[in-house]
């Protein structure tokens, strides 16, 4: 794909002579003879590259700068003839990625409009990188849900945040009734494939404020902010409904089941002792026959 260059000159020889060099050297090439009608251009168009002088009538280059680096993330190649009014450093500084002075050889220009777009996509490969890093610190790559590390750091964010603003907060614990008989029976890749499908269902029956995490092998959790017990075993009663759609040849219900527990934050309590209320609930609905929901509240705790 090409790449787009807009090029920014208020004389039009100069104009029209950098803009026929750059479109044989195989780039789709843009011009505005000043810097207030480039950024009309770029409200509508795209730009990789500005190629721009610094002395225009009107607004500068190193106004256009500040203006382009606000708004976009745009390469900026700056030019002048005035040679001992600005310095590589002061342009740089600035926010511009290159700088040269006039009057340039059309090929050198060129060089350098080559090393800053291969300097700009090796940044964004980078950044991508970063940020796919960062996901997988954090992300269950099986289900695609969140990880253990990652709900106590939020699960710790909630707590501090109903402390101070006593908001109701929630959790809520799910197990897959009878797993391991599905791994033993049909193997691991089938039993990944149900706890990819379950993570995809969980999702789904969220609200955009709920997160959900693969806490353990085949147990879930879910933060439920701004949620009464009551609201949570709503949110349970839905994932269930969800996940019975998926069949289960070993089972004799013939679909998934979960064993699901409930339980709401209480003012001041540890957050040991939130999740393991909440596991508590898991185990009842475990001991009175799996495919339920129990709620414990802290009252209820000996």
């Amino acid at each position: 794909m090409k790449k787009h260059i807009l090029i920014v000159d208020d004389d039009p020889e100069i104009l029209e002579s950098i803009r026929e060099y750059i479109e044989l050297s195989g780039y789709s090439a843009h011009t505005a003879p000043g810097a207030e009608e480039a950024l009309e251009f770029l409200k509508t168009n795209h730009a990789d590259v500005i190629i721009s002088d610094i002395m225009m009538k009107g607004m500068d280059g190193l106004k256009l700068i500040e203006s382009v680096k606000d708004e976009y993330d745009i390469g900026i190649i700056i030019m002048t003839g005035f040679v001992g009014e600005y310095t590589y450093e002061e342009v740089i500084r600035k926010g511009a990625d290159d700088f040269i002075y006039k009057p340039a050889k059309l090929e050198e220009l060129v060089l350098r409009l080559q090393k800053v777009i291969r300097q700009r996509e090796l940044e964004q490969e980078r950044n991508q990188l970063i940020r796919d890093l960062k996901k997988l610190a954090i992300v269950d790559e099986l289900t695609q849900l969140y990880n253990s590390r990652h709900f106590y750091e939020l699960l710790s964010s909630e707590v501090y945040r109903f402390n101070r603003y006593q908001r109701p907060l929630s959790l809520l614990m799910m197990d897959i009734d009878h797993f391991k008989i599905y791994n033993d029976t049909y193997g691991h890749l089938e039993g990944d494939r149900i706890l990819s499908d379950i993570g995809g269902m969980i999702k789904k029956s969220l609200r955009a404020m709920d997160t959900a995490y693969r806490y353990g092998g085949e147990e879930f959790m879910v933060i439920l902010p701004e949620t009464g017990a009551k609201e949570a075993v709503t949110v349970a009663e839905r994932i269930h409904s969800e996940i019975s759609n998926i069949k289960n040849d070993v089972l004799r219900s013939g679909s998934v089941t979960m064993s699901s527990g409930v339980t709401e934050y209480a003012y001041g309590e540890t957050i040991y002792n939130f999740i393991r209320r909440v596991d508590k609930a898991m185990y009842v609905s475990k001991k009175n026959g799996r495919n339920m929901i129990s709620i414990l509240l802290a009252e209820s705790v000996a």
